[in-house]
């Protein structure tokens, strides 16, 4: 199994004349602010710091890709959700992930990063609504399944498949404090980036 040994950053887009150049494939990474999504990144990439973990919610005000081997990448998106963030600002990244979704050749699917405790919001339903209207694949990551007991972890998960029934969307627990889903994870990701 690959480990992203050679991953680094390439650039940082706030507006879409900045986004990387749209050949090979690309996996996102999306979610509300505080699910854990940047720790999942570095789970997954083995790379402490490669996406910025803060305890402030929204932090990730750009779209941020990151080189895993040549023509591959990962996308990590703007968080959404947080209450704080100016509606200016939350207008700007919905135009900017709209426009990202709605033209990118490269994207072959979506890690939609769902905390554990709280399943599915109306906003993770419209991401997967996004990308299943691209014809793309959509995984769901439900993070900080440590904090769930096995019955509630278990049900989370199965409320999660019925929620995304299209056989273009999986789902699975995953925890980076445990190490629990980092495999399967990647196993996902190597099959999509796959040629």
């Amino acid at each position: 199994m690959t480990i992203y040994s050679n991953v680094k950053f390439m650039t940082s887009a706030a507006e879409a004349h900045q986004l990387a150049a749209d050949s090979g494939r690309e996996i996102a990474f999306a979610g509300r602010s505080n699910s854990g999504k940047s720790t999942a990144i570095n789970a997954i990439t083995r790379r402490a710091g490669l996406a910025r973990v803060s305890r402030t919610p929204g932090r990730t005000q750009l779209i941020n890709f990151f080189e895993l081997a040549p023509e591959r990448r990962l996308v990590d998106l703007p968080g959404y959700g947080y209450a704080k963030v100016p509606e200016r600002v939350r207008l700007h990244w919905l135009a900017l992930m709209e426009h990202y979704f709605n033209t990118r050749e490269s994207l072959v699917g979506l890690m939609l990063i769902v905390d554990s405790r709280r399943g599915l919001s109306a906003q993770d339903a419209a991401m997967l609504e996004w990308i299943l209207s691209r014809g793309r694949f959509a995984h769901v990551l439900l993070t900080k399944a440590d904090k769930l007991n096995r019955s509630d972890s278990l049900r989370v998960l199965k409320d999660t498949r019925v929620a995304g029934s299209d056989a273009a969307v999986s789902a699975q627990l995953f925890s980076a404090h445990k190490t629990q889903g980092i495999d399967e994870a990647r196993e996902v990701m190597e099959r999509w980036l796959g040629s």
